[in-house]
């Protein structure tokens, strides 16, 4: 197979695998024969994709089908969103970058589209907290970023810092800017995340900064998850993609809030 086919290839099934994914979420059980009909697959191929899906985690097998791992609102397994939307991830990470002029200090949050912003501002100058250990392997060597670290527990996959001495570091410091990300958002419910952990230190780090942006994708409008983190007025801009409601615009213009929309990837 040539090299362009083979790229070809696995966008097939990288999307293939990403429909699977949405179904089973969204049903808790579907059968093979099930997801051969949904994505137009043999079933001898959703086989092996169930066979990957769950060696990732993401799912559990069973004869003749599988079913999902995640409860009615649980967080799906950092590696599973990690390879959901990485191109919009990237834009928004490149709208974020270029609200932060060089010099700044940044608290960088986790989540896989703050690992993106931290990505994006690997070749600044800059100081930079991040709250995960991913964020951080992303800027360990970089010649021009001045990295701190915070303490705290790396919750597993995740590998977010949390409690206590996480908290404590950001207390200690004051930023110019926080890139706050989230599990969902929206003008009424604010900022949401699933676990309390995690909000504790996403409200130290904007209590701790001069300014705050969330990172977010349209999608995350549609959602609250179980902890809240901040009311919307706490930000100061959204950064989002360009399929963001018309009237969610509004309300977040109407609350002070400066929105600004990252353009859809090119196909």
């Amino acid at each position: 197979m040539m090299f362009n086919e083979a790229m070809a290839a696995d966008g097939v099934m990288s999307e293939r695998l990403s429909r699977i994914v949405e179904a089973v979420r969204a049903s808790g059980e579907v059968s093979v024969i099930e997801l051969a009909l949904l994505t137009g697959a043999s079933e001898m191929t959703i086989r092996r994709d169930l066979d990957v899906l769950s060696g990732r985690g993401v799912l559990t097998r069973f004869r003749g089908g599988a079913r999902s791992l995640l409860l009615r609102g649980e967080e799906p397994p950092f590696g599973m969103r990690e390879r959901e939307g990485v191109e919009t991830k990237r834009a928004i990470a490149a709208v974020v970058a270029g609200l932060i002029a060089d010099g700044e200090s940044v608290v960088v949050d986790s989540g896989t589209t703050c690992l993106e912003v931290a990505r994006a501002l690997e070749p600044r100058r800059l100081t930079i907290m991040p709250l995960s250990l991913h964020a951080a392997n992303a800027l360990t060597g970089a010649a021009s970023i001045h990295l701190l670290l915070p303490g705290g527990e790396p919750r597993p996959a995740e590998l977010a810092l949390t409690g206590p001495l996480a908290e404590a570091s950001l207390a200690a410091l004051r930023f110019d800017t926080a890139v706050i990300g989230c599990c969902g958002i929206s003008p009424t419910d604010g900022l949401t995340t699933h676990d309390l952990a995690d909000a504790a230190v996403k409200r130290a780090a904007i209590a701790s900064s001069r300014r705050v942006i969330a990172a977010a994708e349209a999608t995350k409008f549609s959602r609250t998850a179980l902890a809240h983190v901040a009311p919307i007025t706490a930000f100061d801009a959204v950064v989002t993609d360009d399929t963001l409601p018309e009237d969610t615009g509004t309300a977040l213009a109407a609350a002070g809030i400066s929105v600004h929309r990252a353009p859809s990837p090119s196909p």
